[in-house]
């Protein structure tokens, strides 16, 4: 591709807008990724494992430890796992109304616009590209690193300069493998999600022969020493609803999904119960070879529940934990991409955000956007402060959306509504939402919540002069910008479809 071709693509993008709907393939043997062909071939079977496939990822091999200091004792660590299993499903119907009765794409975008306008939309897209996704690719490469570097110092911590180092080769590997394929990427994709459900199914089997061998001694008194600070008990739920997350991810494609009106609420309600199920059976499995205080100290929950109870098989338990943080980290890069290169072809982020790889027909710019923020988000912060970084904004959002839900009861009496709830449950959830937002700032404050903060008013400062108003000479600042950068990556925009 020589830069006059490129040239002229530039060209035409500027005279075809920046609203594009798809990518033309331009070759007859090549396919690109188009991101509004939806076709309905997700049935009821496949949207269960995107739900369980989703939610099931790093969170539950590193959550425990957390949930467990900030509840103080094993009966309330359980009670936590479980009451997130159940605000996951609340959640998860009130998505499951507004999915049925607004059937775009985009889930909580396209909800905050109907209920609320263009503003929380827009602050919500924002947010999503430039903090919620890359700090959560963050976190989950930063457990991944933390499994991977524990074998190599079985007498200490390893140090945090070898996990951020390990963490961020795996952001480069993780971005250049869905850089180059999309094939690939989902490849990949499959089998490491093969990985985390045996993993699963190993703990959780090990757990129960153990429980009836009798090893219950860890139950006894099981609420002495819990947690009384109100703050203390939200930061419990953050690290609980991290492993929970993805719980609505179904709703950013159900217009492909059969029949969504019957398979939608049907696939939230088999399939959250059972990743529930699952949780609280894996860290029921961990204390019966873990005292309370053995599971604080530990580096890596699941790696020292393998040396305990799979010797000398009990290599495969990091192994496979490997495999799972991987694949999950794979997969939020896959969607973050994405997401990014939405933004930018609707106009909310940099237009060069919406090219696509001229010949990998890849969203080369916004996976490689989405890698280096997620490296940035690595090198200051500890997971557990990215964990409270990631739930403050998410269920603040989280929170709205819900609220859009009963805004809309009164204000679009007209939408149809094949599913409704009763209306407690999103009334249930805002209060909810507003707990775990508050709470943890109110107890004890922490800066990572002003950083959040900064980010959202950041986004307002850049929303009214270059998404409300279209200022022009921002448009001239960037275009040779882009210009330059569609030139070294060999990205083209986008052409519309009919």
């Amino acid at each position: 591709m020589d830069n006059d071709s490129l040239k002229k693509a530039t060209k035409k993008e500027s005279e075809n807008g920046s609203s594009s709907h798809g990518v033309v393939s331009q070759a007859k043997d090549q396919k690109p990724v188009k991101a509004t062909v939806l076709q309905k071939d997700v049935g009821l079977l496949s949207g269960i494992c995107l739900i369980v496939g989703t939610m099931i990822g790093s969170g539950i091999f590193i959550s425990p430890t957390s949930v467990l200091l900030y509840s103080g004792a094993v009966g309330p660590c359980l009670l936590i796992w479980t009451a997130c299993g159940v605000l996951a499903m609340l959640g998860a119907l009130c998505y499951a109304e507004l999915g049925t009765m607004i059937t775009k794409s985009g889930g909580t975008y396209a909800y905050l616009m109907e209920g609320f306008g263009p503003l929380p939309a827009y602050l919500f897209s924002w947010t999503i590209v430039m903090v919620l996704k890359p700090s959560n690719l963050a976190i989950i490469t930063m457990s991944f690193a933390k499994y991977a570097s524990t074998p190599f110092y079985p007498d200490c911590t390893p140090p945090v300069v070898v996990t951020k180092c390990l963490a961020s080769a795996a952001v480069f590997v993780i971005v250049s493998v869905n850089c180059l394929s999309v094939k690939l990427a989902s490849y990949v994709q499959i089998i490491f999600t093969a990985a985390k459900l045996f993993i699963i199914v190993v703990i959780v089997g090990a757990g129960i022969v153990l429980l009836a061998q009798g090893n219950t001694q860890n139950f006894s008194n099981a609420f002495d020493g819990a947690s009384q600070s109100f703050g203390a008990i939200g930061l419990a739920f953050f690290h609980g609803l991290w492993a929970y997350d993805g719980w609505a991810q179904l709703n950013y494609i159900t217009e492909e999904l059969k029949d969504p009106h019957r398979n939608l609420p049907l696939a939230i309600i088999i399939g959250i119960p059972l990743v529930s199920v699952c949780y609280v059976l894996v860290n029921v499995a961990y204390f019966t070879v873990m005292t309370p205080s053995e599971l604080l100290v530990s580096p890596a929950v699941a790696v020292t529940f393998g040396d305990r109870v799979l010797y000398p098989l009990s290599w495969i338990v990091p192994l496979f934990v490997l495999f799972s943080t991987f694949g999950s980290a794979n997969g939020s890069c896959f969607t973050a991409g994405r997401l990014a290169y939405v933004s930018g072809r609707e106009g909310h982020m940099v237009k060069i955000l919406s090219y696509i790889s001229l010949k990998r027909y890849t969203p080369a710019p916004a996976i490689i956007f989405n890698g280096l923020l997620a490296i940035f988000y690595i090198m200051p912060a500890d997971i557990t402060t990215l964990i409270n970084y990631f739930s403050f904004a998410q269920w603040g959002f989280n929170g709205l959306t819900a609220l859009s839900l009963i805004v809309m009861r009164f204000t679009r009496k007209d939408l149809h509504r094949p599913v409704k709830v009763p209306i407690v449950i999103p009334g249930v959830m805002v209060l909810v939402c507003c707990y775990l937002v508050l709470a943890p700032i109110i107890d004890n404050p922490e800066v990572e919540y002003l950083y959040c903060a900064s980010f959202l008013l950041a986004g307002l400062l850049l929303y009214f002069p270059f998404v409300h108003m279209k200022v022009k000479w921002g448009r001239k600042l960037m275009r040779p910008i882009t210009l330059h950068l569609q030139l070294l990556m060999e990205v083209v925009p986008p052409e519309k479809t009919e």
